[in-house]
């Protein structure tokens, strides 16, 4: 005895829920890289810089190679997380459709797996908000190029 079509039009509505915050992992997971392929062409521009530079110059593109190899491992444990988190949202949806489909009861087991991609996604992005902020210590221009009077 196969399912009825208003079994799997339900579960196909309690599914949405999920199927929006994949569409929303992936438009973060879309921010992501974009900000990890920002950040490697700033390294490919800086490694061409640096064997050319010295004194001051020099140390300052060792510095900030030096965060941005730490941004690359960050932002990359971000994207894993979030990806993981996206892993684990597929797996809900694909089990509901098979408890439906089978009469399994495994409520537990479909939400310890919300609950599990949820936390893999808050920890991406906090590890996201973490790059962000690492980022923020190369912005800011050096206080030799403001010429500030320091008398004050």
């Amino acid at each position: 005895m196969g399912p009825y079509l208003s079994t799997v039009a339900d579960t196909i509505q309690t599914a949405i829920a999920p199927v929006f915050l994949l569409a929303g992992i992936g438009a973060i997971l879309n921010v992501m890289v974009g900000r990890l392929a920002r950040i490697v062409d700033r390294a490919r521009g800086l490694e061409q810089l640096h064997p050319s530079s010295t004194g001051p110059e020099h140390d300052r593109h060792v510095w900030e190679l030096r965060l941005i190899d730490r941004r690359i491992s960050v932002i990359n444990t971000a994207i894993f997380l979030c990806v993981s988190s996206a892993l684990s949202t597929c797996f809900v949806v694909a089990l509901m459709f098979v408890s439906r489909l089978f009469a399994l009861h495994v409520g537990a087991v479909v939400a310890i797996a919300f609950v599990v991609s949820m936390l893999l996604l808050m920890t991406g992005l906090v590890y996201f908000l973490v790059e962000v902020r690492m980022s923020l210590g190369a912005i800011h221009v050096r206080e030799e190029l403001l010429e500030l009077d320091r008398r004050k």
